[in-house]
């Protein structure tokens, strides 16, 4: 296929916000129950606003993809049936969510609800409410690529859970950065889990890349044209220039160009993002924990590159020879 930039900035920017909300909420209930030490509002107000940004910039990368944008209300109509339409509607929900959430934190509203004297009832709720939100946003992304099932590259319940990792651990990566200037105490709490996230996010990522690289292709030329027999070459695609079928479902790269963004990912995805997260909560440098995330961010884009590329649409069979 051929990867849009509007939808590998789509996904990473929302994937980061996501994780980055819940690492707060996760912060949040780890100290209402003592196991953290307890932070100021201000912490849950900053992060709230940087998790919002990261969604609505998502949100505006993904019109670039529109030939129509005005019409993107649409989207939503066929949600019976379509994991974009649910996913045009979870975002916006989980946006929303996640703005109250900051700004309840910002007024600061305290209402004992259960009697139980637990600090934070409403942001608490309220967190409870959005980060279901965020996991099912985190769903309807990769449904819309796991239940293409002729695709067989992504039609796997490991594109699920590949977003889901790869997300919360740039977001947890983030939130360790953050924690850095705002709450020094919670620094070890986030990193850990950051590199829990992105070691779990490498082992399933290796298992995708072996699984697609032994797939026993469902389609062939034989199956294409329906003659069966063992020796069919292609000598012409049937016209001369290119069309929006060469154009969308071809990336048109060379396998050595795939195979490089392959192993740059890979590297700056997960291990140097660890390095520099156990480096930086060794020193007590902000600055490397903040190069944690900015590098796990860039190998986000070419991992996200390289998983539209690499899925092979049946049709490109009509196209193998120009």
């Amino acid at each position: 296929m051929h990867p849009a930039f509007s939808v590998i900035f789509l996904t990473t920017l929302i994937g980061a916000g996501q994780g980055l909300f819940l690492a707060l909420f996760s912060g949040q209930t780890y100290s209402a129950v003592h196991l953290l030490p307890a932070q100021h509002s201000s912490f849950y107000i900053i992060g709230s606003v940087i998790a919002v940004a990261l969604l609505i910039g998502g949100l505006a990368a993904s019109f670039f993809h529109l030939g129509h944008p005005e019409r993107a209300w649409r989207a939503a109509s066929q949600w019976r049936t379509s994991w974009l339409s649910r996913e045009v509607i979870a975002l916006p929900i989980a946006m929303g969510l996640v703005f109250f959430y900051g700004l309840f934190h910002w007024i600061n509203w305290e209402v004992d609800l259960f009697g139980n004297q637990l600090p934070g009832q409403v942001t608490l709720i309220i967190g409870a409410l959005a980060s279901v939100a965020v996991f099912l946003l985190y769903l309807c992304t990769a449904m819309i690529y796991a239940s293409i099932k002729f695709l067989q590259e992504w039609a796997s319940s490991l594109t699920v859970l590949n977003y889901l990792l790869l997300g919360g651990a740039s977001g947890f990566t983030l939130a360790t950065a953050l924690a850095s200037y705002n709450a020094p105490t919670l620094v070890g709490f986030y990193g850990g889990w950051a590199i829990i996230l992105t070691v779990a996010g490498l082992i399933t990522r290796l298992v995708s890349l072996y699984r697609n690289a032994h797939i026993k292709a469902v389609s062939s030329v034989q199956t294409a044209i329906g003659i069966r027999h063992n020796r069919i070459q292609q000598k012409a695609m049937g016209m001369m220039g290119g069309s929006y079928n060469t154009r969308e479902y071809f990336h048109g790269k060379t396998a050595s160009f795939l195979k490089s963004i392959k192993y740059i990912f890979l590297v700056l995805v997960f291990p140097i993002p660890v390095i520099l997260l156990v480096a930086g909560m060794k020193a007590d440098s902000s600055t490397l924990l903040v190069l944690a995330f900015v590098t796990q961010y860039v190998g986000l884009l070419f991992e996200r590159w390289f998983f539209f590329a690499q899925a092979n649409h049946p049709q490109n069979l009509y196209y193998q020879t120009i």
